[in-house]
This record gives C-alpha cells, structure tokens and sequence, in this order.
C-alpha cells in the first residue's frame, strides 16, 4: 500500500486523448482502403489488356486517376498508422522512438508523393495526347 488517495496515484496516467482519433482512423483507413482496392481489382479484370497502353490509357482518365490517387493516399496514411502503434508499443527509448516515428512519417509522405506524382504524370500525359 502506498499513501494517498486512489486518484493521486493515477493521475497524470490517464488518456492522452488521442487513442481514440488513432483508432477510428485506422477504421476509416481500413474501409476506404477495402473499397478502394476492390475497384482497382475489377477495373484491371474489366480492361481488354493488361499491356503498358492499356493501363495507361485507363489512368489517364479522370475518374480512374482520382481514385488511384485516393487509393494511395488512404493506404500509405493507414501503413503510417498501423507502424506508429508497433513503434509506440515496442521501442521504449523515448529518443529512438521519437527518431523511428520520424522516419516512418517521413516515409509515408514520401511513398505517397510519389505514387500521386507517377499518376499524375500518367494523367496529365494522356490529357495532352
């Protein structure tokens, strides 16, 4: 037993009030990402061809490139998620923690800067053909 009362011994342990954003984002992610994925997977099963012309004839489209886009987005942002909960859970050094989750951050926007940036490559050179 220690002394003080039952309250003083927690305090300052307590939610942080962001699991909860965490959480429900991870959610959110995970859905988008399912739905995203399931129309990237028929709309490559509808194309006559599966050959570089094809696909890019179809990404160069607007609605497709949107969606790839979005698709990107949402899959890079639910990975960054997902890796900062392992991170938080299994390193326990507060500096080489906050130097992983740094690198993971910079990783995620990196990765999906570059996957709008080759679909939008792909669609701005379709539009001006």
């Amino acid at each position: 037993m220690g002394s003080g009362t039952r309250i003083g011994k927690v305090r300052g342990l307590g939610s942080a009030k962001t699991g909860t954003h965490h959480w429900v984002m991870a959610r959110v992610t995970a859905v988008s990402n399912l739905i995203l994925m399931l129309w990237f997977i028929a709309s490559l099963v509808s194309l006559p061809a599966l050959d570089h012309a094809t696909v890019t004839a179809w990404l160069s489209a607007p609605l497709p490139a949107t969606a790839m886009i979005l698709l990107i987005i949402t899959v890079f942002y639910h990975l960054r998620l997902g890796l900062q909960v392992i991170v938080e859970d299994y390193v326990h050094d507060h500096g080489t923690k906050f130097g992983v989750i740094l690198l993971l951050n910079f990783y995620a926007v990196a990765g999906a800067a570059l996957g709008i940036f080759a679909v939008a490559r792909i669609a701005f050179a379709g539009a001006a053909s």
